[in-house]
């Protein structure tokens, strides 16, 4: 399957376009933003577990990011609340559940082969949040490849991305409007990938809103999907 995989093209799917699919896992369903490959993918999705989901355990040889955006999300090691930020680098294996239910967003086989350590990040600590002028910062991860944030945008507030390396962002909150152009306004889990160096400045509605934003994975997504069919 190839949805949304060309990266040399902005890719946009606003919440109201959004479509909900059951996956081969009973009481599991998900929203495929953009995907190279069948169930072995490099793919970027929603995922919503049912109260009692499970998945058998399985191994991640591209590694897996993870926001919870609502519920519990769980596996043999821990539980997550909404608000937490997870990174399982390649050649980790889980089994994830979710006993009250539980949506996130995930990225699946984008992290290069070297990265290693775990990453679990609680949002809501105060002390990860940094103020910046018209916004408060939390980093969630930063390599040579890529740096991955939340920004809470204060109303008005304008989020210019470096797409150097291309840039992706998921609104959590609020509502983000293009300064410019024809992209659709993105409310609470539309996604919106923008191609190399690609700029286009998004403001921040009267409520402010709250924003996933990752940036320079694209520059080595073509080393990232081989293998895939």
């Amino acid at each position: 399957m190839r949805l949304n995989a060309d990266f040399s093209q902005r890719a946009t799917v606003p919440a109201h376009q959004q479509q909900w699919v059951a996956s081969p896992q009973g009481g599991v369903e998900r929203v495929m933003l953009d995907r190279v490959g069948a169930e072995k993918a490099r793919a970027t999705s929603l995922v919503r577990y049912l109260p009692g989901a499970t998945f058998p355990p399985h191994q991640h040889p591209g590694g897996e990011e993870i926001l919870v955006l609502s519920g519990t999300f769980a596996d043999e090691h821990a539980s997550y609340p909404q608000g937490w930020y997870l990174r399982n680098p390649p050649g980790s294996a889980h089994r994830p559940a979710s006993p009250e239910g539980a949506l996130i967003f995930v990225k699946l086989w984008q992290m290069p082969p070297t990265e290693r350590e775990a990453v679990r990040v609680n949002t809501h600590d105060a002390a990860h949040w940094q103020a910046q002028a018209d916004r408060a910062v939390c980093p969630l991860f930063q390599s040579e490849a890529e740096q991955v944030s939340l920004q809470r945008l204060a109303p008005g507030a304008v989020l210019r991305p470096d797409a150097t390396g291309g840039a992706e962002l998921l609104v959590l909150a609020g509502e983000l409007r293009a300064a410019e152009g024809d992209a659709p306004p993105l409310t609470p889990h539309g996604w919106c990938r923008l191609p190399l160096a690609e700029a286009l400045a998004w403001v921040a509605g009267p409520q402010g809103a709250t924003v996933y934003l990752k940036t320079g994975h694209l520059a080595q997504v073509l080393g990232l999907d081989q293998g895939l069919a």
